[in-house]
């Protein structure tokens, strides 16, 4: 597995046993991102969440990190197969001053499976300037790791 930081991008990369189609297909479920979730903070969908999300769905995601908290997500890259990023946001009036992260999966077709990269890009966020803390992204970093074990355990052919 590898992973990488940059200045405001940490992701995480690794090749899954299946085809890209399989792999695409639990990601563009915004029922199952708990289900993969390594962090431990992903609750549960908000209802309504779509099962195949597409470019420009939204959908609400419990959430736990010490406290309970609600964000909305809206996908903002999509590509069937190869490419899906969602944009983040604290749910609510306050959405406007926290959050803009994009959580970015992208899939490339490679011997053996799919190389499937992880990515939390901070370039949009409000809080940026706090969560560029090196700790802050070996820990995202760590959870991403476990995220794409559980999808691997979960696609595996």
């Amino acid at each position: 597995m590898a992973q990488s930081s940059q200045q405001s991008v940490v992701s995480v990369d690794r090749v899954i046993d299946a085809p890209p189609g399989a792999i695409f297909a639990i990601v563009a479920d915004a029922t199952r991102h708990p289900e993969i979730d390594g962090s431990g903070q992903l609750v549960k969908a908000k209802e309504g969440a779509a099962q195949h999300l597409s470019l420009g769905s939204t959908f609400g995601m419990s959430m736990k990190m010490g406290v309970p908290y609600t964000v909305t997500n809206t996908v903002i890259e999509f590509e069937q197969d190869r490419r899906i990023a969602w944009q983040t946001v604290l749910a609510g009036p306050l959405g406007r001053f926290l959050g803009g992260r994009i959580w970015r999966y992208e899939l490339e077709p490679v011997d053996g499976g799919t190389k499937v990269t992880e990515s939390w890009d901070l370039s949009r966020d409000k809080q940026a300037f706090f969560l560029k803390n090196p700790k802050v992204g070996q820990h995202t970093a760590a959870s991403m790791s476990k995220t794409l074990d559980r999808l691997a355990e979960i696609t595996a052919s």
